[in-house]
């Protein structure tokens, strides 16, 4: 390719510095102002979900039985949060139960983690007696640091707790008041919903419609296909745990079962760092049979991981594992665990605009302007 003139490649680099700092201010707006208007429109933004998952629902019922949009809204939406608060209510009843034995067995189960704390510090003391004098100085001095740190550590805790329920407590009214609104703009929305879609396409030009359906799609693609794969592999690892704690004969299996697979919903961190400890300590106090229990069960958690976020993460997504891992890293590395949740989303959303087209020209302009600069340095070479 030969070199541009230079107007011609004084309105290339000017088209590339226009998107450049459109995209940056973009990025600038959803990081600084995103946040914020999300916590403010919330119970309008799930509103607004709840009307488009419901609006082909309420639209088929209006053709098939000619029921009138106020009407099938209203009936859905009763349906919807009777069936979620049956679920709410099933699930809470059954912690309560297993909460209320542990209250009622509160002592027993203190009296026995202070056998195992007993026990524990027995087994140290006769494997301190083996060290070197030096070594056992060295451990000494840690384990007063360490219990040092657990004084002022635990009261912090504790605070913190407290002010975390007193602050809860104190949000229950605008809660209520939040899910009110919510409530009735799901209803408004879902039955008005095609009217204010059309009024809001209408309104805009042929060029931005199409540029934010492809974002739209490339949005709901992404994010809605990762979330999805996460509920999948979360629901098949708690019914693993579930099953596998049952068989070790576990005490309140149904609330670590849950505990366990919100853990190891959390990229990176996994059921693995409490079972595989739980397992040693197993070990040392001489239990090899709920030792080997929970490793199997942890094991068979991390080969259904293994085996199958691959496959269900690329059939939900089309995201590969590799750049699915590099998402993760990346997104941790920026903004810690909300960045290893949102990183692949956001990675899905890039890779579904390229393929639907939109950022052609800017790729295209990309490539002449590296075609251009290499035909200077050939030239310079000449």
């Amino acid at each position: 390719m030969k070199e541009l003139s230079w107007p011609a490649r004084g309105r290339l680099w000017l088209r590339i510095g226009l998107r450049l700092l459109l995209w940056c201010a973009g990025l600038w707006a959803v990081i600084r102002l995103g946040p914020p208007l999300i916590s403010l429109f919330s119970p309008f933004l799930l509103a607004f979900f709840v009307a488009w998952a419901l609006s082909p629902l309420v639209r088929w019922l209006y053709k098939r039985f000619q029921l009138p949009r106020a009407v099938s809204t209203l009936g859905l939406l009763i349906l919807v949060f009777v069936a979620l608060g049956a679920l709410i209510w099933s699930l809470v009843s059954a912690a309560v139960g297993e909460i209320a034995a542990l209250a009622v067995g509160w002592e027993e189960l203190l009296a026995s983690f202070q056998s195992l704390t007993e026990d524990l510090g027995a087994r140290f003391s006769r494997w301190m007696e083996l060290l070197p004098t030096s070594l056992q100085t060295a451990v000494d001095t840690l384990t007063e640091r360490l219990f040092d740190w657990l004084e002022t550590a635990i009261p912090r805790f504790l605070s913190f707790g407290m002010d975390s329920a007193t602050n809860v407590a104190r949000t229950l009214p605008s809660f209520a008041v939040a899910s009110i609104v919510f409530v009735m703009a799901a209803y408004f929305l879902t039955t008005d919903f095609p009217r204010l879609r059309a009024a809001a396409v209408d309104k805009l030009p042929q060029g931005p419609r199409f540029f934010f359906s492809q974002v739209k799609r490339a949005a709901s693609a992404g994010f809605g296909g990762y979330i999805r794969s996460q509920i999948i592999l979360s629901i098949g690892v708690f019914f693993i745990l579930l099953g596998g704690l049952l068989l070790v004969r576990q005490p309140y299996f149904l609330l670590l079962a849950f505990a366990l697979a919100v853990l190891d919903f959390i990229p990176i961190i996994g059921s693995g760092t409490v079972m595989v400890p739980w397992a040693v300590v197993d070990v040392v106090l001489g239990d090899y049979r709920h030792a080997l229990g929970l490793m199997a069960v942890w094991g068979l958690v991390a080969l259904f991981r293994r085996v199958g976020e691959p496959k269900i993460l690329g059939d939900q997504t089309g995201l590969s594992p590799l750049l699915s891992l590099a998402s993760v890293y990346v997104g941790m590395k920026l903004y810690g665990v909300a960045g290893m949740i949102l990183g692949p989303v956001l990675c899905l959303v890039v890779l579904n605009l390229i393929r639907s087209g939109v950022l052609d020209r800017s790729l295209a302009d990309l490539r002449l302007a590296a075609a251009d600069i290499s035909a200077i340095l050939r030239g310079g070479e000449q």
